[in-house]
C-alpha cells in the first residue's frame, strides 16, 4: 500500500505522531447534523452519542450543518472539549449554487463555456463558505446515458471529454488556486466510480461495465478531476461487475491513489459501507467495515462502522495499522490544507454571511450562466422570444406558475419560492397573457383500497 506519508506537511506529521489509534480512527468518521444549537443538548441516545463523540475527538467531520451560528458552536465542541482541540471538516451538497442557486449542472453543461461553469462554482463556494461550509460533495462527474437515472441533472452528460473538462473547471472553481483562503473549499468527485451506468437507471443498483467503457467512457472524468487537485474523491452505491465500490480495492487503492497519485481522502456516500450487507457481500457491518478500509475507503458518511468496528479489527490484525495512518493522514491533510488548524473558525464569520448570501454580483453571475445554458433546438417561424407586442398567449400547465420547480433539483440549502415563474415572468412582459393551470400534478400516494371494477 502506498503511504501518503511524504506528501503530509510537518505539522500533521507531528499531529499523528501524538494521536491514539482511537483518535486516529475518529477521523475516519462523518457524521450528519443532529443538532439545532440554539436548543438544549439532544436527548435521544443517537444523538447524544454523536454529541459524546465529537467532545472524544472520534469525529473527523459533519454534514448537514451550515450557518455561522450552527458551525461554531459545533466546531467549539471539538475545537475546545477534545483532547487534541482538532477542527471539523463541514460538508454539504452544494451542487449548483447555496442560496444563490445557478442552473443545474446538466443545464450549464449546455453552454459549452468552461470559463462561466467555473465562474458559477466560485459563486456556490463564496455563499457556502461565509455560511460556515468548507468542503463540497461536488462536483458529480458520473457520465450516463440512460435518462431513466434520476441523478443525471447532476453531471455533465453523455460525453467523458466534455465532462472531463467539466470536472476540472468546477473543481477549480470551488478550490481556487489557493486552498486557504476563506472563499474556497475542498471539492468532491463523485461518486466513484460508473454509478450513472446503474441498471434500469435504478439507484444503488449494479452496473456491469467493460473494461472499454470503464477507462474510456466512465473513468476519464475522475482522472480530469484527480489532475486538477481535487481533494476528495466519494464511492458510489452500486455494484460495479458484481463488487461493491466501497470494497473495490482495484478501484481505489490501486488505481486512484497509487497509479494516479491521488493525494486526497476517499469518503464513503451515505451508509454505503452498510449498504454492502444489503448487497450480500459482507456478513455483518463489522466486516463491512474491514472490507472497506482495506479497500481504500478512508471516511465513513453515517454508516457508524468504522467508529465502532475498526479499533477492533486493527487489534486482531485484520487492517493493518498503515491503513489507519494513510486515511488519518489523508483528512487531516486536507484540514491543514484548508486553514483549520490555523484559525478553526476562519469560515465562521457572521457579518461576511451576511453580505455575501444573496449578494446582487451573484445574482448577476448566475443568470449570466442561465442565459449561456439556454438551448433551442429549433424556432420554427420565429416564435422565440416572444415580445410585449405579441397578442393573446395561453399559459397552460401546473408548473407555469410554480416558484420552486424552476429553482431546480438537489438545492438543500436554498430558500423555496423564491424563482420567478414562468407566468410571473410573462406577465412583467405583457398584460396579454391568458393562464389556466390544467390537470394539477399528482404527488401523492396511490389508494388500492378501493375495488378495482374491469369491465370485459
Amino acid at each position: 500500500m502506498t503511504s501518503t506519508t511524504s506528501s503530509l506537511s510537518p505539522e500533521v506529521k507531528q499531529l499523528l505522531s501524538n494521536m491514539t489509534l482511537e483518535e486516529k480512527i475518529g477521523q475516519m468518521n462523518l457524521y450528519n447534523g443532529f443538532w439545532e444549537v440554539t436548543g438544549p443538548v439532544p436527548a435521544s441516545s443517537l444523538s447524544r452519542k454523536k454529541y459524546s463523540d465529537i467532545q472524544k475527538g472520534n469525529v473527523g467531520g459533519m454534514l448537514n450543518v451550515w450557518g455561522v451560528e450552527e458551525v461554531r458552536k459545533i466546531q467549539q465542541i471539538a475545537v475546545e472539549e477534545s483532547r487534541l482541540g482538532i477542527p471539523l471538516l463541514f460538508g454539504h451538497d452544494v451542487v449548483h449554487g447555496f442560496k444563490t442557486l445557478s442552473p443545474i449542472p446538466l443545464a450549464e453543461a449546455a453552454s459549452w463555456d468552461l470559463a462561466v461553469i467555473e465562474k458559477a462554482a466560485q459563486v456556490a463556494a463564496r455563499e457556502a463558505t461565509a455560511s460556515g461550509i468548507n468542503w463540497t460533495f461536488a462536483p458529480m462527474v458520473d457520465i450516463s446515458r440512460d435518462a431513466r437515472w434520476g441523478r443525471v441533472m447532476e453531471g455533465a452528460g453523455e460525453d467523458p471529454y466534455l465532462g472531463s473538462l467539466i470536472a476540472q473547471a468546477r473543481v477549480k472553481g470551488f478550490q481556487g488556486n489557493d486552498l486557504s483562503a476563506p472563499h474556497t473549499l475542498a471539492a468532491t468527485a463523485k461518486h466513484f466510480a460508473a454509478y450513472g451506468f446503474v441498471e434500469g437507471g435504478k439507484e444503488y443498483n449494479t452496473a456491469d461495465l467493460s473494461p472499454y467503457n470503464l477507462y474510456n467512457v466512465a473513468l476519464p472524468p475522475f482522472k480530469a478531476a484527480a489532475e486538477a487537485g481535487v481533494k476528495s474523491m466519494m464511492v458510489g452505491f452500486n455494484l460495479l461487475n458484481g463488487q461493491p465500490l466501497t470494497a473495490n480495492r482495484f478501484l481505489q487503492r490501486t488505481l486512484l491513489k497509487e497509479t494516479w497519485g491521488f493525494e486526497g481522502f476517499i469518503v464513503s456516500d451515505w451508509a454505503t459501507i452498510q449498504e454492502m450487507e444489503t448487497h450480500g457481500f459482507s456478513a455483518s457491518l463489522k466486516d463491512a467495515s474491514i472490507s472497506a478500509a482495506n479497500a481504500g475507503t478512508d471516511m465513513d458518511m453515517e454508516a457508524f462502522a468504522f467508529v465502532n468496528y475498526l479499533q477492533e479489527a486493527v487489534e486482531a490484525g485484520k487492517v493493518p495499522m498503515s491503513v489507519i495512518d494513510d486515511a488519518a493522514g489523508r483528512i487531516l491533510q486536507v484540514k491543514w490544507e484548508l486553514g483549520l488548524f490555523d484559525d478553526p473558525y476562519r469560515y465562521c464569520n457572521a457579518e461576511r454571511e451576511r453580505m455575501e448570501v444573496y449578494h446582487p454580483d451573484h445574482q448577476e453571475a448566475v443568470l449570466d450562466m442561465a442565459k449561456r445554458s439556454m438551448v433551442l433546438l429549433k424556432n420554427q417561424g420565429n416564435v422565440l422570444p416572444l415580445s410585449p407586442a405579441q397578442k393573446n398567449i395561453a399559459l397552460i400547465g401546473p408548473l407555469a406558475a410554480d416558484k420552486n420547480s424552476p429553482l431546480g433539483s438537489w438545492r438543500i440549502a436554498s430558500d423555496d419560492g423564491t424563482a420567478v415563474s414562468v407566468l410571473e415572468g410573462l406577465q412583467a412582459m405583457t398584460n396579454q397573457v391568458t393562464y389556466e393551470p390544467g390537470p394539477a400534478l399528482f404527488t401523492g400516494t396511490p389508494s388500492f383500497t378501493q375495488p378495482i371494477v374491469i369491465n370485459e
